[in-house]
């Protein structure tokens, strides 16, 4: 190991070209630790601590950085940070000395970070059927954007996309029928830069098909602001889905806590209702990991429940124990 002479602020740039090329981290997640980052590198000028090396990094440092984030309110609503998102920051800093060991450079060991504990009870917010329905009837149809956001919303439902691979999806990506319906299958690039095959519904198709016959520009994105100016920038950004849905919900009487990826998780749900394999969830999803898959077993815990009441012996033991003494009563 090496002791570094630059500070650990001036390292970052690097580490972010680290985690592009040799890690492969989508875009998104790049911004993230970016962002991320920003505040670290932030709180080591507000404390002097600029120019403060790798190798000087220690405990302390960690549990002060902690004890900031934890104080830290969220702008607009006054609140302090949630411990989920404090651990966001935390993994961010991980990552970096993992990073500084993957170099060779000596650093306090990324293991000496200790994530936050969060609740256990952490459950997924999703919509049963009939509030997926509620949701689904609000867009005023007879409008374009109506239009537009139904068979947003339907697309979603249909897929279980995120959010910011619904936003990028081009026209040219969906093989609409020309005549009928029927279900469509298409390929997403998402995570990581992983592919997955997601299947459009003959519902989602229909509302789709309807939507893009009162299409009339050239832009390429699929779902378009109408209200932007012409071309591709007229793209439906991820924060206008967010606004749009949560208006859905409220209309409908559903929880203002509503978001695209409340959809996401009940496409998830559902599934897992009709007997899909945790599995098949975990693929249709794009988890590279079954262990992010399993934040749904509140509802595999429920199906074994009611397979085991169903179906094991012993459950039926005391039922024919008790009609053979009723008959001997």
């Amino acid at each position: 190991m090496k002791k570094s002479s630059q500070p650990i602020i001036k390292h970052i740039p690097d580490f972010l070209d680290y985690i592009d090329i040799e890690k492969g981290l989508a875009n998104k997640t790049q911004e993230n630790y970016d962002r991320f980052l920003k505040k670290f590198t932030s709180w080591l000028k507000d404390n002097g601590l600029e120019d403060l090396k790798p190798h000087e990094l220690t405990s302390e440092h960690i549990w002060k950085y902690k004890v900031f984030l934890s104080r830290t309110k969220q702008p607009k609503i006054n609140k302090s940070l949630k411990k989920s998102t404090q651990n966001y920051y935390l993994i961010a800093l991980r990552v970096l000395l993992n990073f500084f060991a993957d170099r060779d450079i000596e650093t306090l060991p990324a293991e000496k970070i200790k994530l936050l504990k969060e609740s256990q009870d952490k459950r997924v917010h999703f919509l049963n059927l009939e509030q997926v329905k509620k949701l689904l009837t609000q867009p005023d149809t007879d409008t374009k954007t109506g239009l537009r956001d139904r068979a947003m919303i339907e697309t979603l439902f249909s897929t279980g996309l995120r959010v910011s691979e619904l936003v990028g999806l081009d026209r040219d990506q969906i093989p609409i029928p020309k005549k009928g319906l029927k279900e469509v299958e298409i390929s997403i690039v998402g995570k990581g830069d992983h592919s997955r095959t997601v299947y459009l519904s003959k519902r989602a198709i229909k509302w789709l098909k309807t939507y893009l016959r009162t299409r009339t520009d050239d832009s390429k994105a699929l779902f378009i602001n109408y209200r932007g100016p012409k071309g591709d920038s007229r793209r439906l950004t991820t924060q206008s889905v967010q606004r749009r849905i949560k208006k859905y919900a409220i209309k409908a009487g559903l929880s203002k806590n509503t978001t695209p990826h409340t959809l996401r998780h009940s496409f998830a749900t559902d599934l897992l209702n009709q007997g899909v394999d945790l599995r098949v969830v975990q693929e249709f999803l794009g988890h590279q990991n079954i262990s992010t898959t399993q934040i749904y077993t509140h509802v595999t815990n429920k199906r074994l429940k009611d397979i085991h009441q169903k179906f094991h012996g012993g459950n039926k033991l005391d039922n024919k124990k008790e009609k053979s003494q009723e008959k001997e009563n």
